[in-house]
């Protein structure tokens, strides 16, 4: 185990590539240069509010006993062989070119090595202005910076690829922000995240170079990405053997997300992991009651682009958009024919997990019609995604009556049926249970199928809201409740959270909606 403070940071990536170096962190264009050096400003006070010792022991990372290793944390000090810096990238934002953006409020202090090997960057988020905050502060407030500690690990442990949390840490200092851009700003405690990643690299780092036309560090950005991402990517068309991986991996992430009910809430490109990871936690939540259309983000309204029912779908739109910023080092149709692997990857994966859900021994033709009707009976019926699939692995392998079916799930509802919908349920899992009835597995096979594959407790929204306000009030009790339930999503050791979403905050600012400042 080696302390923050005393590790010799690797810097490959500003090695590697051109920055700018001056430090200088007025806002403005940085034409040539992949990142620009910024220093984190210090903060009044930083203080210690959580830290990931399961993260820190794989990392072989020490948990900080002294202030200075604290204040590393929070921007405060920086270690010698550290090189902060904000990445330069571009991005398609709600569908349309937004030009430069980069780190705004990301810094990147180096690259951690581990034991074994294994390079992953630590970064700061929350730590000031850089050269990418355009015409904001930099920083970061409590209530965000708790969403995305808790979230990027309760992902991990559902088992979604992620960027990972090692640290949450309170500055001492008020930020002043407007949450729902309505003219109501009003000052919050800040905070900073310590984000963890083998890379930050979006496809908007691709389009940045693709937009200036700088054609060489666009190819050298690839061929390193190629190197220390995918090793195992060898011979003359490796660019497209490359981007086909990425296809493939951003087609699974979508599929794991389909299957826990993550909304992500804003699927720009720029958010967007090269790695096909879950990356930047703002305006997200999950699925309560089952809905497609539903989407968290009040920037977001009302076309509804990046909604739950949508992502799969946009995942494969920003794809094009990595696949035309690689336009100069591949051929086009080469490229389109990889774009395309997208859809076959997903139904099938997609499919896949449906099954496990279902407890399925395997998924033949029939079942995707099987499938279909549970996505337009739940779409119909909107019981809460995760109650229901709990409730329908101990369902009764005969069932009689509509009533008998509308009291098993019961608890899964937020409504009652109308007839129409008690009958479409009640036809819905007579047609289940004469398929589960076929299966080659035992019952107890398919249960245990089904209660791998979906979660038993999720961080809802009302739930960090909740928290939260218990944080800013000096208290976490429920806080620290949650970092333990999230590490067990598949176990019903914390049943306290297994109901459905209270009304009161179906209503509730940061229960119900969010926006891109979340």
């Amino acid at each position: 185990m080696k302390s923050l403070r005393s590790k010799n940071y690797k810097k490959e990536f500003v090695n590697t590539f051109p920055g700018d170096d001056s430090g200088n962190l007025q806002p403005r264009q940085t034409p040539g240069v992949l990142y620009s050096k910024a220093i984190p400003t210090p903060v009044e006070k930083v203080t210690l509010l959580a830290w990931s010792h399961e993260l820190a022991n794989e990392l072989g990372i020490q948990e900080p006993t002294e202030q200075q290793e604290v204040d590393i944390l929070g921007g405060n000090y920086v270690a010698d062989t550290m090189y902060p810096y904000a990445a330069c990238y571009a991005g398609h934002q709600f569908g349309n070119w937004a030009g430069q953006l980069g780190d705004g409020r990301a810094i990147t202090l180096g690259e951690w090595e581990t034991a074994t090997g294994k390079t992953v960057e630590l970064q700061l988020k929350g730590a000031g202005p850089t050269a990418y905050s355009r015409r904001a502060d930099g920083r970061a407030v409590l209530r965000s910076s708790v969403r995305e500690y808790l979230m990027s690990e309760a992902m991990h442990y559902l088992g979604v690829p992620t960027t990972r949390a090692l640290s949450l840490v309170a500055t001492g200092e008020p930020v002043l922000r407007d949450m729902f851009y309505n003219g109501n700003a009003a000052y919050e405690p800040g905070a900073i995240v310590m984000r963890v990643a083998p890379s930050f690299l979006r496809f908007g780092n691709f389009e940045m170079l693709n937009a200036r036309k700088d054609t060489e560090n666009l190819k050298q950005l690839v061929n390193w990405t190629i190197d220390r991402h995918y090793p195992h990517i060898q011979g003359e068309d490796r660019v497209l053997t490359w981007f086909t991986e990425v296809v493939e991996r951003t087609a699974s992430l979508m599929v794991e997300w389909q299957r826990v009910g993550f909304v992500h809430g804003v699927m720009n490109t720029d958010n967007m992991s090269i790695l096909g990871l879950t990356i930047d936690y703002g305006p997200y939540s999950f699925v309560d009651d089952f809905d497609p259309d539903f989407t968290p983000n009040t920037t977001d309204l009302p076309g509804r682009r990046y909604a739950f029912g949508k992502q799969p779908s946009i995942g494969y739109w920003n794809l094009g958009c990595l696949a035309a910023a690689l336009l100069p080092l591949a051929e086009k149709d080469k490229l389109i024919a990889a774009l395309d692997t997208y859809k076959d990857v997903y139904w099938r994966k997609y499919y896949q997990m449906m099954g496990n859900k279902l407890g399925l021994d395997k998924v033949t033709n029939e079942d995707t019609e099987l499938i279909t009707q549970f996505e337009q009976t739940l779409a119909a019926v909107k019981p809460d995604m995760t109650m229901f699939f709990q409730m329908l692995t101990d369902l009764p392998l005969f069932v009689q009556s509509t009533q008998e079916v509308e009291d098993h799930f019961k608890d899964s509802l937020y409504n009652d049926l109308t007839q129409e919908e008690s009958a479409q349920l009640f036809s819905l899992i007579t047609n289940y249970l004469e398929r589960l009835n076929k299966n080659t597995i035992t019952r107890q096979a398919s249960q245990e199928l089904m209660r791998k594959t979906s979660p038993r407790f999720i961080l809802r929204n009302y739930l960090l809201h909740q928290a939260i306000e218990e944080l800013e009030k000096g208290e976490n009790q429920l806080f620290l409740k949650l970092q333990e339930a999230m590490k067990e999503p598949y176990s019903d050791k914390f049943d306290e959270f297994f109901q459905t979403r209270p009304e009161w905050a179906s209503q509730k600012a940061g229960c119900s909606m969010l926006s891109c400042s979340s």
